[in-house]
């Protein structure tokens, strides 16, 4: 869909930063593979790396064909569903149209792609999936607009802009380490009930709102806007479009819903009360789940998704039809997911997740939390899963800090940095973001590639600078 769209380069005005952008664009497009042959590749690594290490054949396929597959498929469902509704959500008219009046705050482009990646941040720091959903949708009205306005702004750069978040999430509200280590009987699953008795409770006074943390999320958040207009190339006669199937201003015909039901069953399948009579259970159901105290989690986000959605299209017929525009972009999530489940299910078994992590020990307590922060972000590669990680990697940093004197709650934050950083590299939780975008995973992960160089920087300042 992008062929032909400008082949010259356009270098007057480029700053370094977007000079590195287009090369960074070029080059990582060039070798990036999709993310289902990235899946597959990494399952046979990880399975040879395993028979190198000893298992045995039939072993290996006992961990990964017997359960590992299996693990994920309440998540992949999960996931599915959260894809599914926010397309729908995204399709609704108000929500167009609330969507459109926030792009049309910017009036330069660099703006324009700034808005896009401060939104998708800070969502992610209200709740990963809203971070990951709602940047999609943002950089979705902002290739629209883009077009519309016939602003030369590459579409890819938009799209990492709305995946800015997921390099920041797990210092947010819903991080998955620091909640895990804030109850003492979630400590007990993942430390063992010795461990996590010498280490106890730990508040997120001590991790999320503890100065490093919000050094950290809090520089990231100010960073991210910077770093994508910066990105930017001025007057890019090579910028790619927004692709003219997501550009279309709804995927759903409004002719098809203006036949007047024959029957009373037809108009009974077309009155809102239908929609209401699931939505407002629903809504009641997640005030019940808020009032309770568990959290802003996957089932209550699908919950405000599919209320909101039921309400936004106000028709049943019009949210069934866009929730099935949704479901063919589910493919990626429903294949990929149990791979991945796989690969952590064989890691785990051949011991290879606790010698990753174990390495960290020998860093001294001057450079245990780098080394915590690395380790995480080659592991996250292998296990894309924040609370999978802490359950592999939580023991042995918790023993690390213990046995050097390196406060625990330092340490439990250097493997959520290391958990989100490679996010920018790891296609498993860009697959919803992309069926929402229309691109591929090599069109964007150049400029990913270069915001996790600089949040980086900033993390492994942060943690080596704050007390």
């Amino acid at each position: 869909t992008w062929a032909g769209w400008g082949r010259g380069d356009t270098l007057a005005g480029m700053g370094p930063l977007a000079r590195l952008g287009r090369g960074a664009r070029r080059g990582f497009g060039r070798v990036v593979p999709e993310p289902f042959t990235v899946a597959v590749l990494l399952s046979a690594a990880v399975g040879l790396a395993a028979l190198a290490r000893g298992m045995a054949p039939a072993e290996l396929l006992a961990a990964w064909g017997g359960a590992g597959l299996w693990k994920l498929l309440r998540f992949a469902m999960q996931m599915s569903l959260m894809l599914v509704l926010g397309s729908a959500l995204a399709e609704a008219p108000a929500v167009r149209r609330a969507l459109s009046a926030a792009v049309d705050l910017a009036r330069t482009p660099r703006q324009l792609v700034a808005l896009v990646a401060a939104g998708a941040v800070g969502l992610a720091l209200v709740n990963w999936s809203l971070g990951l959903i709602g940047g999609a949708l943002l950089a979705r009205a902002a290739g629209r607009r883009a077009q519309d306005r016939a602003w030369p702004v590459d579409y890819p750069l938009l799209c990492a802009a709305g995946y800015a978040g997921l390099m920041v999430w797990h210092g947010g509200l819903s991080g998955s380490a620091p909640l895990k280590a804030a109850a003492l009987a979630d400590q007990v699953d993942v430390l063992g009930p010795e461990l996590a008795a010498e280490v106890g409770a730990i508040p997120l006074s001590a991790t999320l709102l503890a100065p490093l943390n919000l050094w950290v999320s809090g520089g990231l958040l100010l960073l991210a806007p910077l770093v994508f207009a910066r990105l930017l190339v001025p007057n890019d006669d090579a910028a790619r479009p927004i692709p003219p199937a997501i550009a279309r201003a709804s995927a759903l015909d409004p002719a098809a819903f203006e036949r007047p039901p024959e029957t009373i069953l037809g108009r009974m399948e077309r009155t809102p009360l239908l929609s209401w009579l699931l939505a407002l259970p629903m809504a009641g159901a997640l005030v019940l789940r808020v009032r309770a105290g568990q959290g802003l989690d996957f089932d209550a986000v699908n919950l405000a998704l599919w209320a909101l959605a039921l309400v936004a299209h106000g028709r049943p017929d019009r949210f069934l039809a866009a929730c099935d525009h949704g479901v063919r972009a589910c493919t990626g999530v429903i294949l990929q997911f149990p791979l991945y489940a796989g690969i952590m299910a064989v890691m785990a078994v051949s011991g290879m997740s606790a010698d990753l992590a174990g390495w960290v020990t020998g860093a001294g307590a001057g450079g245990l939390l780098v080394a915590v922060f690395l380790s995480a972000g080659l592991l996250n590669l292998l296990v894309p899963s924040g609370g999978g990680q802490w359950a592999v990697q939580g023991p042995i940093l918790v023993q690390a800090a213990l046995r050097l004197g390196v406060p625990v709650p330092a340490a439990i934050l250097a493997m959520a940095y290391g958990d989100q950083w490679t996010n920018m590299l790891q296609p498993f939780w860009a697959l919803p973001l992309l069926a929402v975008t229309g691109i591929r995973a090599r069109d964007m992960v150049g400029y990913s590639a270069l915001w996790m160089g600089v949040g980086g920087a900033w993390i492994v300042a942060c943690l080596l600078l704050v007390p």
